[in-house]
């Protein structure tokens, strides 16, 4: 029945009423906090476009992450800035990469604290594409490789969870077929379905170190006037084998 009846407003009255109604509820345990890892020690460097952040060294890292567990905080993720860089990105899926050593030096002293971790490459490329470069382009299957050897080694190390920020088609189903046949089921997958080229990212890639040497990302990462594509890629990543989607 329409109005007198139905009043919406009588559930917003009072400060109590809104509370017991509300929708959306946010808690500390609902956020994850991203970090920056590099090498070096007693290293804290503040990141220029994101004040208040810093690149930190493993040691500084440990301490933050137990910090985060102690105000109930949902967990980190980790990116890393490696001691030097290659065309085969070779420190992002090395058994002793700078993110492999400190999810081992955080999981030791915080056992209960879920890490995340982002797979891509262009933190760890001297052209600072997110893949293989061939004949100026980003060869995506030869990409495909590299990322499932990461996330292979983000969970040897002790990764809960592994995120491939790259934009890669196929590269969920990549890590999920590399990470079960060596017996890691258990580790979740967060994908970022639906990454869009933008300046927006300017801040990341300067705490990273990933910004492209030559050219831009938009021949993998999404145009962002596409909204049904958007939905394309979401629905594909799941069909993979992603656990959750971010936008």
């Amino acid at each position: 029945m329409p109005f007198p009846t139905h009043r919406p407003r009588r559930l917003r009255a009072s400060d109590s009423l809104r509370r017991l109604v509300r929708e959306t509820r946010l808690n500390p345990a609902q956020f994850i906090l991203p970090l920056f890892v590099c090498p070096g020690q007693g290293v804290k460097r503040e990141i220029g476009a994101m004040p208040g952040n810093y690149q930190m060294s493993i040691d500084n890292l440990v301490g933050e992450c137990a910090e985060v567990q102690s105000l109930g905080i949902g967990g980190v993720i980790l990116f890393g800035l490696p001691e030097s860089k290659d065309e085969l990105a070779s420190g992002a899926y090395a058994d002793d990469g700078i993110v492999q050593q400190a999810i081992r030096a955080v999981r030791q002293e915080t056992h209960d604290l879920l890490i995340m971790t982002d797979v891509c490459n262009c933190e760890y490329t001297s052209h600072g594409h997110c893949g293989f470069v061939k004949d100026g382009e980003v060869d995506n299957d030869t990409t495909l490789q590299w990322l499932a050897k990461t996330a292979l080694s983000h969970a040897r190390a002790g990764a809960d969870i592994v995120a491939p920020s790259d934009m890669m088609d196929g590269r969920v189903g990549a890590i999920r077929e590399a990470l079960d046949a060596n017996g890691f089921e258990r580790t979740s997958i967060l994908a970022y379905a639906a990454k869009f080229a933008s300046v927006f990212y300017g801040p990341f890639r300067e705490a990273a170190d990933s910004t492209p040497q030559f050219g831009d990302r938009r021949s993998y990462q999404m145009d962002p006037a596409n909204g049904r594509e958007a939905m394309k890629e979401i629905a594909l990543d799941l069909e993979e084998g992603a656990d959750m989607i971010m936008v």
